[in-house]
């Protein structure tokens, strides 16, 4: 997946943030006026305006009962037997959205979650189930859906359960402004990652901190939890704990509102049940740097 490739889906078992020059810029290129984290027991200490307070991690919470991938060895499903079926990678940011989407809803006992190794996915899955051989896919009378943001408001528009649609014209026209930016937001991150330009996620994390002071009842996007924090969570998630680990940045240092809004998506079971566990995610994409 190339850096500025504009997807909603997980064709290749990525964080969604590789590209062709896999070199990294220092630390000491990017955020230069961001302040170097400092370890601590379980907790991350940085300085601002000269005083130290806590940054706030996204939680760790990974769900150990998850079932297993179905690879190349696996039986196929019974595809369009009446079931409602949401097919997913544990790793894909996109599939994350539509997951999180589902399980806010309350829809875990009618949408069979089924994750679908990427890395050795089955035959069956592109001949049975989805021609595109991508994630997120859903199977729902008859058919199945793809694209992430079209399938958590489809999910939201279909099932019963607590709505992610804001409400009002202005929000209405914020939320799709903010779900339009989703992929230029994710762009501008691999940008500075891969070093073609150091400043293009600071950049972009203040656009993620002024849209967070639109509405001041509730420290969510639209004010309340909505299906913009659907689709950034996956990648903010996966951005902090890389910025963190391989340059030592900070992505809330100097911004409050972005710090407040992590702290809250903690507090999200919905969310939380569907997050990796945050070693393995930054050493995969170590790895795949390196390769």
């Amino acid at each position: 997946m190339s850096v500025g490739l504009k997807v909603s889906v997980c064709l290749y078992p990525s964080l969604a943030l590789s590209s062709r020059d896999t070199s990294l810029p220092s630390s000491s290129s990017l955020y230069l006026d961001r302040k170097i984290l400092r370890p601590g027991s379980g907790r991350r200490w940085c300085k601002s305006n000269g005083k130290r307070r806590t940054e706030p991690i996204l939680a760790a919470t990974v769900d150990s009962s998850r079932v297993p991938e179905l690879d190349s060895s696996s039986e196929p499903v019974q595809v369009f037997d009446g079931s409602t079926r949401l097919y997913i990678s544990y790793t894909c940011p996109f599939a994350q959205r539509a997951w999180i989407a589902r399980n806010y809803k309350g829809l875990q006992n009618k949408i069979e979650l089924v994750p679908i190794d990427l890395k050795n996915r089955p035959a069956w899955y592109k001949e049975k189930v989805y021609s595109a051989n991508k994630v997120p896919a859903l199977e729902h009378n008859n058919r199945v859906l793809g694209e992430s943001l079209d399938l958590i408001k489809y999910i939201d528009t279909n099932f019963e359960g607590p709505s992610l649609t804001p409400d009002g014209l202005e929000k209405q026209v914020v939320a799709d402004e903010l779900l339009s930016y989703t992929d230029s937001f994710s762009k501008a991150v691999r940008s500075t990652l891969n070093g073609t330009d150091s400043n293009a996620a600071d950049a972009a994390f203040d656009y993620v901190e002024q849209a967070l002071t639109k509405f001041n009842e509730g420290p969510f996007f639209l004010g309340q939890f909505s299906l913009v924090d659907v689709a950034y969570a996956p990648f903010i998630e996966r951005f902090q704990l890389i910025l963190s680990d391989v340059m030592n940045v900070d992505i809330t240092s100097g911004r409050p509102n972005l710090a407040l809004w992590i702290q809250e998506m903690n507090k999200i079971e919905a969310y939380t049940e569907t997050r990796q566990d945050p070693q393995e995610l930054v050493e995969r994409y170590k790895r795949r740097v390196q390769a």
